[in-house]
């Protein structure tokens, strides 16, 4: 309800719908104030006004996104997400096709709104990899169409071209760059999108060497010269900037100077080759550069759509994100901003239609009488300009088409008899003939009124550029060109294909596309946004009154309002109204257990509303009035503030009545704490003074005890505790200089008396064995092994060895002879064929001499072998079976 509260704020309200009084001033001031709020957003009815901050805000987060996903389009603030979420959940659930249509000026945010509609509908709608990859292409769209206007800074050597864009005729001569704006970052960016949409690095290059040829285009001087029968003729006067062109697109420099500089006329089967003067060779050049940008920039979105296309046998929802330039209104108005305001005239017309088309609908599903609603049908200026027969358009291209002498003057002439008496047409002739004295309307112009206002055109250029057509030679030299992107845009320069057939004008196409663009709208659901730019220098949050108004007037706000709330201005859901203003009656109030519908009417018959300001629908209660519904909210607001002043009064009793209780509570366990406090320090006495009094008694009968048995006993008494008091000590004693816990320390502390030798002796033995069994205990298995081994040799060898002693402490290795390191001896261990046990250097003594010699000894588990150390070959080979003895 928050959010109905600002749509009803009757010093900026939210929906234009509710302003009361509607008047320019009124919708201007409403638009101001928000505006001041940082509220840029406003309806009129479902149409969305967007009023450009030139700043961030912060209002497009996710949480927006969430906040305004799957809500009721009037329920919330006015948002550019609203619109998109309403389309998107009409096209989901009703299976209806949509198009946005978005218009405004040049700075008015149209392409931030496109982006923001597309970004919105990306984030809620359904997931998958290949949706994700679809929305992601999508949205890199974008910037991959944004930088088709050429910033081509970043590869300026590979394209020839340099970098201040201020050396090309066709950009911008005041700057070669914006401030803040990063041409390189902007670059990489757009390659980056090409890239994720799926342009090959190769089309990225083709298309970039074509664009760099369109900048050259326009370096193009011509300079004029005459030819022997003294006609005018004209020719390239920088050939540098031609080779170049021709080196990027693969063609002969000739050529395309010829096609420059010359026109081939076919008539019948005779061919002409006549020479352009250079304002020819101009309009040529120029025609061939915008073909050239103009077919570039429909393949560039021709190959998106194909990327992005749904795959076939798919089940097909279109949503269609149109954006577009409003109604234009300059101080000198030609060709461009005539075609422009007639497509706006058409928007307009279906704008009308729809919303009444709606309207009307809407008041049929209710069951709410429909009532003619009068307003401006435009239809008869659109016919002004484009009837077929004797519309304006029609004229030009006849003009264009005719032959003799045509220039704007025959045009207007033709104009001025046609439209004499047409009320929305008026001229200089025009004007005179009805003695109207009008200097603001030149001789060479005539006038229209636009439903925006009116509208003074110059005819001056009009043949021109509705001709706009590109001579076939040039056409020709394109398709010749071995650059295959350029080639592909020129099928018709294919001299296999030559047609004698000339080319619609521009006012044909533009109408025809127009009629196209009727007939897909017609055929879709369309959701408006209004952008609006609110000062010339795009300072942030400044807001000019006088440019604002103007784009009021151009936009049609004020007509659309008055569509808008032809009938009844308001309308809202039963449930809502009755939960907004069911506090009005005391039969509503607080709860109401009946129908919705028999809840509103139980209200609104007790406030006493005049009957024609109401109508109840099926669904809905309609409200004819803005006044009627501030009236109501004002009521509500005066309740409201009773109900408050009520919940404080209430609120404030039962604060003071808990604070009362908290109080009485802590009174009462406070004195119940006290009493048992006062209770427990009189027990602790009478408990003290009881122990005192049983000490002194069993004192007392001790000492009485104590007198009569002290002197029996007393000498074994006194001998068995000196006893144990010389025992304790010895232990006592002993524990604290107990010997290390090495096995090999022997040593014990004597006892200090007699009668404790023997004790001291079996502990010492008992402490010895203890240490025995813990050192063990840590022994690892191999580490037991060998002390088993140890143990063996020393039953063996003890008293037999004169070395023993010494070599207890040598760990048994076995093998000395390092086998299996040396490669030599390893053929002796393959001898014994059974587990060694020991191997090592000994010398042999000769019985009959007394000499020794060294041998090699390896004792296995079943032979002892004897073998020489230099060949390393056996000598003697004995098995343990037949050894009896060693000596």
């Amino acid at each position: 309800m928050e959010a109905t509260a600002l749509l009803l704020d009757a010093a900026a309200v939210g929906d234009l719908v509710l302003l009361d009084p509607l008047t320019e001033e009124s919708l201007l001031h409403t638009l101001q104030e928000r505006f001041h709020r940082s509220d840029i957003y406003t309806y009129i009815g479902n149409v969305v006004i967007s009023v450009n901050p030139y700043r961030s805000l912060p209002i497009y987060t996710p949480e927006k996104v969430q906040e305004y996903h799957n809500c009721n389009f009037f329920a919330v603030k006015p948002h550019i997400y609203a619109i998109a979420d309403d389309a998107y959940r009409s096209l989901r659930d009703r299976d209806r096709d949509q198009c946005i249509l978005i218009t405004g000026e040049s700075g008015a945010g149209k392409t931030e709104a496109s982006k923001l509609v597309m970004s919105y509908v990306a984030s809620v709608c359904s997931k998958g990899e290949e949706v994700d990859k679809v929305k992601e292409q999508l949205l890199q769209s974008n910037p991959v169409l944004e930088g088709k206007r050429p910033h081509l800074t970043p590869c300026t050597q590979q394209l020839k071209l340099r970098q201040d864009c201020r050396h090309y005729g066709y950009l911008n001569r005041e700057s070669s760059g914006l401030p803040g704006v990063d041409d390189a970052a902007k670059f990489r960016a757009m390659q980056d999108a090409m890239r994720v949409i799926g342009f090959s690095p190769a089309e990225v290059t083709a298309l970039l060497e074509v664009t760099a040829v369109v900048l050259k285009l326009g370096n193009l001087q011509l300079s004029s010269n005459y030819q022997a029968s003294g006609m005018e003729a004209c020719s390239i006067a920088e050939p540098q900037e031609l080779q170049e062109i021709c080196e990027l697109i693969g063609l002969d420099p000739s050529m395309l100077e010829q096609a420059l500089c010359s026109r081939t006329v076919k008539a019948r089967d005779e061919t002409v080759l006549t020479t352009l003067s250079v304002p020819q060779g101009y309009y040529g050049r120029d025609a061939l550069a915008k073909n050239i940008y103009s077919r570039l920039f429909d393949w560039l979105v021709n190959r998106i759509n194909t990327s992005i296309q749904v795959k076939s046998g798919k089940q097909r929802k279109v949503m269609g994100v149109l954006d577009i330039y409003g109604f234009e209104i300059f101080q000198d108005n030609g060709f461009e901003q005539f075609i422009i305001n007639y497509c706006n005239e058409k928007l307009q017309q279906i704008f009308i239609l729809m919303t009444l088309k709606e309207e009307q609908e809407e008041y049929i599903r209710e069951g709410i009488q429909w009532t003619s609603v009068e307003f401006f049908d435009n239809s008869i200026i659109c016919n002004l300009i484009e009837n077929s027969k004797c519309g304006i358009l029609a004229m030009l291209d006849e003009e264009c088409l005719r032959p003799g002498m045509v220039n704007e003057d025959t045009f207007l002439t033709k104009l001025n008899q046609l439209f004499a008496t047409h009320k929305h047409y008026e001229s200089k002739e025009t004007q005179n003939a009805q003695h109207i004295m009008d200097a603001s309307l030149l001789p060479q112009c005539f006038r229209i009124h636009h439903y925006a206002g009116k509208v003074t055109y110059n005819v001056t250029g009009f043949i021109e550029k509705n001709n706009d057509l590109l001579f076939r030679d040039l056409s020709q030299a394109m398709w010749a060109a071995r650059h295959a992107l350029l080639r592909s845009l020129f099928p018709e320069g294919d001299p296999q294909k030559v047609s004698l057939k000339l080319p619609p004008t521009a006012g044909f196409q533009f109408k025809a596309s127009v009629a196209m663009l009727m007939k897909n709208l017609y055929s879709k659901n369309p959701n408006y946004i209004r952008c609006i730019k609110p000062n010339e220098t795009k300072t942030a949050m400044l807001f000019t009154p006088e440019l604002v108004l103007a784009q009021i007037r151009y936009l049609g706000l004020m007509e659309n309002v008055r569509v808008r709330r032809a009938g009844y201005a308001f309308r809202q859901l039963y449930g809502a109204f009755l939960e907004r203003y069911k506090m009005l009656s005391p039969r509503t109030w607080p709860r109401w257990t009946g129908s919705d519908r028999e809840g509103a009417e139980v209200l609104l018959e007790e406030l006493a509303f005049p009957s024609e300001e109401l109508a109840f629908g099926h669904t809905k209660i309609f409200i004819r009035s803005p006044c009627t519904l501030f009236e109501l909210e004002r009521r509500r607001q005066e309740r409201v503030a009773e109900l408050a002043t009520l919940i404080q009064k209430m609120f404030r009793g039962w604060r003071c009545r808990t604070q009362y209780q908290l109080m009485r509570k802590s009174q009462i366990i406070i004195s119940a704490w006290f009493r048992g406090h006062v209770q427990k320090n009189r027990y602790k006495q009478i408990k003290r003074s009881a122990l005192i009094i049983q000490a002194f008694v069993r004192g007392w009968k001790v000492r009485r005890a104590y007198r009569r048995y002290f002197r029996s006993g007393a000498s074994a008494r006194l001998a068995n505790f000196i006893y144990r008091r010389l025992v304790q000590k010895f232990l006592v004693g002993l524990g604290r200089n107990l010997p290390p816990l090495s096995v090999m320390d022997r040593t014990w502390p004597p006892a200090p008396y007699k009668f404790l030798a023997n004790a001291n002796q079996e502990l010492r033995s008992i402490f010895y064995r203890w240490k025995c069994k813990k050192y063990r205990e840590q022994l690892t298995p191999q580490r037991r092994a060998l002390l088993q081994a140890k143990l063996c040799a020393s039953e063996l060898f003890k008293d037999k060895k004169t070395l023993y002693s010494k070599s207890l402490q040598q760990p048994f290795q076995g093998e000395y002879l390092g086998l299996t390191q040396n490669s030599k001896y390893q053929k002796l261990h393959a001898v014994s064929k059974d587990k060694l046990v020991m191997a090592d250097t000994v010398r042999k003594v000769n019985r009959a001499s007394g000499k020794t010699v060294p041998r090699l000894l390896l004792l296995t588990t079943e032979h002892l072998v004897l073998a020489d150390p230099k060949a390393a070959q056996p000598k003697t080979v004995l098995s343990l079976g037949d050894i009896r003895s060693v000596s």
